[in-house]
């Protein structure tokens, strides 16, 4: 099982200071000209996200509330805030920052979130020469709607998996951050979340 530290974050957040994680465990087979990262950080309020990609063929197709993100080039985010609690979220994000948001104990009683006006990860894509990253933020109030006993203090550990792939991009792809075991691929398998402990 991978690990990850969650840093804590400064006054002013400078991503260059957050260690990365390569998001490069291969779910398929033959080469794909791909590679992403990810880095997360957090203050009292909120857990900050970034995740990356060099992807020159990047799909953006999809920008509904209902649309299907991993359709498109999509960077994603699993995590179980509670530590032996399998319940996980579930966000996917294309560049269009077209969002899937999902909780649950696996692919088949994943609920769809659907965001409300005023959604509060404030989320910014950028596209660059050779890719595209998406940043946001899961605020901690978001968090204990779902799971009231969340306390990310130093030393607290949860589960997570990174994951970037594409159904329908000119390359189709998909990658994770630890490796994803078991006889049917799939991102929804919390048993192969890595380990992430708060600085």
């Amino acid at each position: 099982m991978k690990t990850y530290t969650i840093s804590k974050k400064t006054a002013i957040l400078d991503w260059n200071k957050i260690p990365t994680v390569k998001i490069d465990q291969p779910c398929h087979t033959g080469f794909v000209d791909i590679s992403a990262e990810g880095q997360l950080c957090y203050d009292d309020e909120a857990l900050y996200v970034r995740l990356s990609a060099k992807e020159k063929n990047i799909r953006a197709e999809h920008t509904g509330l209902l649309d299907a993100p991993c359709e498109d080039s999509c960077l994603e985010f699993f995590f179980s805030p509670i530590y032996g609690d399998e319940r996980y979220f579930n966000i996917e994000f294309n560049p269009n920052c077209c969002i899937y948001l999902g909780i649950g104990s696996s692919v088949n009683d994943l609920v769809r979130l659907i965001p409300e006006e005023g959604f509060p990860f404030n989320p910014k894509a950028a596209l660059s020469t050779d890719g595209w990253e998406i940043t946001y933020k899961v605020p901690f109030s978001f968090i204990r709607q779902f799971f009231p006993d969340f306390s990310p203090v130093s030393g607290s550990k949860m589960k997570a998996n990174f994951y970037k792939c594409g159904d329908l991009t000119v390359q189709e792809h998909y990658f994770s951050w630890n490796e994803i075991t078991g006889d049917v691929i799939s991102f929804h398998r919390p048993c192969d979340f890595g380990l992430l402990t708060f600085e």
